[in-house]
């Protein structure tokens, strides 16, 4: 074990349960293992500690369940990358809410490559299809690997123009699920030439909720993400907000001030963005953006902080008191959670058992970047 890291030692389906069962989340995940040392440990220890957090006939995910996982992913021809796996994406333990597990279907080694997101409008005008495939196309013959959601639109075209170098596909439902239907062509393709990953169990249908998650995997993997026309409320906004989060490159080519779908890349240009007029300019870019080494071992959840001068409460509280603290302090946009320990004047460790509780009880969420919220 090296100095400041974790090795952990489990199974595929100890994995796979944990993260499977109810109310248990990327980030929820990571806190359980590291608590209690291992999957298989933290799956021992859940049903007490939602029976502790007033959460009656709490279940695990089921051990057939779970296999069933397995056995449709062999029947996809899709390979399980655990978190604690060398094969894992090493960009990806870097991020808040690191995926528990990927399903990959192709070339693996893609996901250890140098990667560069190109995303952008699924309605995109001709010029900025054009812009796409040149911009993937360019990006590939400079050695990186292009990296985008599947989508119709720029997405797409980004895929196809670098088929020949190497492209990843991050799927927002189960790695045989290709949405939309038009592309499953394509998809078949780069599952021959590039890789196509999900962290939704094999057979899954996408729906809404799935989308800003998969969002978070393309920034996560990437080292710069390129933005070729956006409208001002998009989803493609929403992934180059995760890359800010992510500490990645953000990058977007203008477009004109009367175009609805440049509004979005414009507006990412005068908030500090790096414009871009073709791959050359994302490499020069990508020269002068200072050096990350990404970890390669599991992910380490964020390290919470004792607020600085705690307040001792007058009275001791229980752990029922803490909770309706913790819950009269939140609201449904996100709060940053040092501030909330700062703010409740309680250690880290009594609000980190609060906080997992209410989560078991499905009251508060975790969303990237240590922030909380109601549901």
């Amino acid at each position: 074990m090296e100095s400041g890291l974790t090795t952990y030692v489990d199974d595929d389906l100890s994995v796979l349960r944990l993260i499977r069962s109810r109310r248990v989340g990327p980030a929820t995940f990571h806190r359980l293992v590291l608590e209690h040392g291992s999957a298989r440990a933290a799956l021992d220890a859940l049903p007490d500690i939602a029976a502790q957090s007033g959460v009656t006939g709490y279940q695990i995910c089921p051990e057939g369940v779970a296999a069933a996982e397995l056995a449709a992913g062999r029947r996809a021809g899709a390979r399980l990358i655990r978190y604690d796996s060398p094969l894992y994406p090493p960009a990806l333990h870097d991020i808040d809410g690191a995926p528990a597990i990927l399903w990959a279907r192709g070339n693996l080694d893609m996901l250890s490559g140098n990667v560069v997101a190109v995303i952008g409008a699924r309605n995109a005008s001709s010029l900025g299809l054009r812009m796409a495939r040149g911009m993937a196309a360019g990006l590939g013959e400079q050695g990186l690997v292009v990296a985008a959601g599947l989508a119709r639109g720029i997405d797409a075209t980004a895929h196809t123009a670098a088929l020949p170098t190497g492209t990843i596909a991050v799927m927002a439902g189960g790695v045989d699920v290709i949405y939309p239907a038009e592309n499953a062509g394509l998809a078949a393709q780069i599952a021959e030439s590039g890789v196509l990953v999900s962290e939704q169990p094999p057979g899954t249908e996408p729906t809404a909720r799935h989308f800003p998650t998969r969002n978070r995997i393309v920034s996560g993997l990437s080292r710069a993400v390129v933005v070729i026309e956006a409208a001002q409320r998009s989803g493609t906004l929403i992934t180059a907000k995760n890359a800010l989060d992510q500490g990645r490159e953000v990058m977007a080519v203008p477009g004109h001030p009367m175009d609805a779908r440049a509004s979005g890349c414009n507006a990412l240009i005068r908030d500090g963005a790096t414009l871009v007029r073709n791959a050359a300019d994302v490499a020069e870019a990508l020269d002068h953006a200072p050096k990350r080494e990404f970890v390669t071992h599991a992910p380490r959840p964020r390290q919470m902080q004792l607020a600085p001068t705690p307040v001792p409460a007058a009275i001791p509280q229980s752990p029922m008191q803490l909770e309706h603290r913790i819950l009269s302090q939140l609201t449904p946009s996100p709060t940053e959670e040092n501030d909330l320990i700062r703010d409740l004047g309680m250690t880290a460790s009594a609000v980190s058992a609060a906080l997992l509780s209410l989560e078991l009880q499905g009251l508060v969420t975790r969303l990237a970047g240590g922030r909380l919220a109601l549901i």
